[in-house]
């Protein structure tokens, strides 16, 4: 059974929640999460697992809206987490961002480039938490054969993504879904999962599942 480690915890967010979630998708296909939320310590160390995931909202908090929270919230990336996460891709590993990853370690440069974007403050928004369609948009196994799909979340909207990004999935115009190769490793990147009723929609259960096989580098074989 392929092991998964999922980097949870923050603010705004039901990360517990979600992160259980994710994990009960994952477990459908074979796959075994450790959930944590001491990102720091989990990645003080080489890991071990094939799968690293970030369902996390962590950052500097420099806007001062925040400015109340930081004692308690603000966050950097250690040297040593950024090297087991470089690591890790390097012995071939998979990486998958959930959601709020694109707004995570926001001290280091390589973060963005290694997810393929990045939230970009104040430009980056996202419109209240309510239905919104997908649009599917082919060209991939994580995605083939996939139809459209409503859900309830939110869209992230105008994210400074990399310029040789292709979307996957999409909403408003807005790319959603994306999936790269970073070193010997694979990262996909999911702007869904606000909340458990994302996790909730089957052909987001779906899309989740292929994807973390394709991760691992594994046939993707879920039905859809």
């Amino acid at each position: 059974m392929a092991r998964n480690l999922i980097l949870s915890g923050g603010l705004f967010h039901d990360f517990d929640a979600t992160s259980s979630a994710l994990a009960q998708v994952l477990a459908e296909v074979g796959i075994e999460s450790e959930i944590t939320d001491d990102i720091a310590g989990a990645l003080s160390e080489p890991s071990e697992v094939q799968l690293i995931t970030v369902n996390a909202l962590r950052w500097q908090m420099g806007l001062d809206r925040f400015a109340d929270l930081r004692d308690e919230w603000r966050f950097e990336l250690p040297a040593q987490a950024r090297t087991t996460l470089l690591d890790h891709l390097d012995r071939g590993g998979g990486l998958l961002g959930m959601h709020t990853a694109s707004i995570c370690f926001d001290d280091w440069q390589g973060w963005p480039r290694v997810l393929g974007g990045s939230w970009s403050w104040p430009a980056s928004h996202h419109p209240p938490l309510g239905w919104t369609g997908v649009r599917v948009l082919g060209g991939h196994p994580v995605v083939e054969g996939l139809r459209d799909f409503d859900l309830v979340d939110e869209v992230y909207s105008d994210l400074r993504v990399l310029p040789d990004v292709r979307p996957l999935a999409s909403s408003n115009g807005q790319p959603l879904v994306w999936a790269r190769s970073v070193r010997r490793g694979r990262v996909l990147y999911d702007a869904l999962g606000h909340d458990t009723r994302s996790y909730d929609n089957e052909i987001h259960r779906t899309l989740l599942q292929r994807a973390a096989l394709w991760l691992l580098k594994r046939p993707v074989t879920v039905r859809d």
